[in-house]
C-alpha cells in the first residue's frame, strides 16, 4: 500500500511511468511529494467540478484468431494465468471485448455465417441457423463453439460484467445481392422471400431476427450481449467477408427493423451506428440521419484508423444523449515506438476520451509471434498481446499498457472530468492528460508525453490545497495516477517470456488511403 505524505488529501496513492519504447512498463514510481511547481513543469490542474461523459471501460477483441491460440495453443493454466491478468478487476481490469457476429479475416477456421445455404435458396424462417455444433471448446466443435465461446465463458467466470459488443462483417450469402460473403455486396433490400408482402416478409426483416437469434443462442450460452453494430466497416468491400452499407441504409434498418425486432426481444441491446473509421463521417450526420431514426441507436461506433479526427464533430454533438465508443484499431507489427504511441496514448487514450469516447476495444487481443492466424493474407499486424504457437508463451505489447493504465486505474462508471492538456491533437505540442473521478470519490489521471524528449508536469486538483507534486513523464510514454482513501490495484503486470518473433510482412492491400 502507498501512503501519502501529511500535504495530500487522499490516504493512498499508487503512480506509474511507462515509456514509449517500453523501457519503463508501468514501472511504480514514488508518490511525488508536495511542493512548488518546478519552474519548467506543465502545469496540470485536475477539476472534478467540469463533468462530462462515463467511462464504461476498455478491451479488445475475440477474434476466431486470438480464441484459437488462447483456447488451442495455451494449456489450462497459462490461459487461466492469462485471462485473469487480463480481465481479473484486482489485476488487469480489462472490461469490455468485441467479438465477430459471424467470421472475420481473423480466423482460423473457413469463413462461416450463422445460416449457410446455397445462393438461390431461402431460409426465410431460419431454421439452419446455428452458432456452431458440440460441446463448447471441444476438438470437434465448430463455428463460434469451437474457439470464441468457450473463451467468452471463461472471461465471463473472471468478471460477469464484461460488456460484449458484437459485430457482423456479412449477412449470409443468401441474403445478399452477389451471393457471396467476400468483396462487399449489400442487402437484398426491399426484396420479398417467405410469403408475403409485408415488411415481414422481406429480407431485411429476416437479416433484423437473425441479429436476436444470435442473442438469443449467446444468453443460452450463458453470455449476454451488451450491445451490436450493423456492419463492420460498411465503406470497405474487401476480399473478406465484408458487406456495403451507406450511413441512410444503416439509419433506416436499425430504426425500421433491427430496434423493433430487439425491442420484442432484448429491448436493453444497445445499437451502435456507424461501426467504420473517420473518413466516413466526412458530412453532418444529420444528413443522413434523421431525429427519429436516431432514438433508435443508442450511440456511434469509430474505428481510428483514418482522420480527419475531428470529425467526429460531425456525429457526437448532433446527438448528444448517444455515446462514443471505438470498436477497433489494430496493433500493428512495424510500427515505431513514436508512432505507436501517438496512436495508442495520444489520439485514442488522450484525444478521442478528452472529447466524448465512452468505451475503448482494440482489435485481435492476441496474435501468433507471426501475425497470424489469418484467413484473408491481412498481415503484419500483432496483438495486444503476442502468444508462441508453439509454446503458449506470452509477451506484452505496448496496446496492453495503454489499456491497462485504464483497466488498473479507473473504475468503470467513473466520469471524465477536466484537465489542463496542452497537445492540441494528441500527437502534437506538449503534455496531454485526461482525469476521471470515481464513484468513490477516488481520482485517476494519464499524463502522456507526445515528444521525444522527458518532459516534467506539476499536478494538483481544483478545490484542495494548492499544493504541486512535480513528475516526469518518459519520452512517447505516460505516467498515471491514482488518488484515493481507500486501498487501491497496485497489481504488477508479470515480466515478459522470451521468443523470437517472425513477423510476416504487411500487406497494404486491405489500407485505404491515409491509414497507418
Amino acid at each position: 500500500m502507498t501512503t501519502n505524505n501529511e500535504s495530500s488529501e487522499f490516504s493512498t496513492e499508487f503512480w506509474t511511468a511507462t515509456a514509449g519504447d517500453l523501457s519503463q512498463k508501468r514501472e511504480q514510481i514514488a508518490t511525488p511529494k508536495f511542493g512548488d511547481a518546478d519552474q519548467a513543469a506543465a502545469k496540470i490542474v485536475i477539476d472534478p467540478s467540469e463533468k462530462h461523459q462515463d467511462w464504461l471501460g476498455q478491451g479488445a477483441a475475440i477474434t476466431d484468431s486470438a480464441a484459437s491460440l488462447i483456447w488451442g495453443v495455451l494449456n489450462k493454466d497459462q490461459r487461466d494465468s492469462l485471462l485473469h491478468e487480463l480481465f481479473d478487476p484486482t489485476q488487469g481490469g480489462f472490461s469490455t471485448v468485441r467479438v465477430p457476429l459471424g467470421s472475420c479475416d481473423f480466423s482460423s477456421q473457413d469463413y462461416y455465417t450463422y445460416d449457410d445455404v446455397p445462393f438461390g435458396e431461402h431460409d426465410f424462417k431460419l431454421e439452419k441457423f446455428s452458432v456452431g455444433e458440440g460441446k463448447p471448446g471441444a476438438p470437434d466443435a465448430t463455428k463460434d463453439l469451437k474457439y470464441i465461446v468457450p473463451v467468452l465463458q471463461e472471461i465471463l467466470k473472471i468478471n460477469p460484467a464484461v460488456k460484449i459488443i458484437a459485430s457482423p462483417w456479412s449477412a449470409p450469402a443468401w441474403m445478399k445481392n452477389t451471393g457471396h460473403l467476400t468483396f462487399g455486396g449489400h442487402l437484398r433490400f426491399g426484396e420479398f422471400t417467405g410469403n408475403g408482402y409485408g415488411k415481414a416478409h422481406t429480407f431485411d426483416a429476416v437479416y433484423a431476427r437473425y441479429f436476436v437469434r444470435y442473442i438469443e443462442a449467446y444468453q443460452k450460452l450463458g453470455i449476454p450481449i451488451y450491445g451490436v453494430t450493423i456492419q463492420n466497416e460498411p465503406s470497405n468491400a474487401a476480399h473478406w467477408p465484408a458487406m456495403i452499407w451507406t450511413p441512410s441504409q444503416i439509419a433506416e434498418f436499425g430504426y425500421e427493423y433491427l430496434r423493433p425486432a430487439l425491442n420484442s426481444t432484448f429491448p436493453a441491446t444497445k445499437i451502435y451506428f456507424l461501426d467504420d473509421s473517420f473518413h466516413a463521417l466526412d458530412q453532418p450526420i444529420t444528413n443522413n440521419v434523421t431525429p427519429v431514426q436516431a432514438s433508435a441507436f443508442d450511440g456511434l461506433a469509430v474505428h481510428t484508423y483514418t482522420g480527419p479526427y475531428p470529425y467526429l464533430f460531425n456525429a457526437n454533438r448532433a446527438f448528444p444523449n448517444w455515446q462514443v465508443i471505438m470498436t477497433e484499431r489494430r496493433c500493428m507489427m512495424e510500427e515505431t515506438p513514436e508512432d505507436a504511441a501517438h496512436i495508442m496514448f495520444g489520439i485514442i487514450a488522450n484525444w478521442l476520451v478528452r472529447n466524448g469516447l465512452n468505451m475503448i476495444n482494440l482489435w485481435n487481443i492476441a496474435l501468433d509471434e507471426r501475425g497470424l492466424p489469418n484467413a484473408a493474407d491481412s498481415t503484419g499486424r500483432r496483438g495486444v498481446v503476442t502468444i508462441d504457437h508453439t509454446t503458449g508463451k506470452v509477451q506484452r505489447n505496448l496496446e496492453y499498457y495503454m489499456l491497462r493504465n485504464f483497466g488498473q486505474d479507473v473504475p468503470v462508471g467513473s466520469i471524465v472530468i477536466g484537465s489542463s492538456n496542452y497537445t492540441p491533437d494528441g500527437f502534437t505540442g506538449g503534455l496531454g492528460s485526461v482525469a476521471f473521478l470515481a464513484p468513490d470519490g477516488s481520482i485517476s489521471a494519464h499524463l502522456y508525453n507526445p515528444t521525444g524528449q522527458s518532459l516534467k508536469a506539476a499536478v494538483t486538483i481544483n478545490g484542495y490545497a494548492v499544493n504541486w507534486q512535480n513528475v516526469t513523464v518518459p519520452a512517447w510514454g505516460t505516467v498515471t495516477l491514482h488518488k484515493a482513501n481507500h486501498a487501491v490495484n497496485e497489481s504488477k503486470v508479470p515480466a515478459d517470456d522470451h521468443f523470437k518473433l517472425n513477423p510476416t510482412p504487411a500487406n497494404t492491400d486491405d489500407v485505404a488511403p491515409g491509414r497507418k
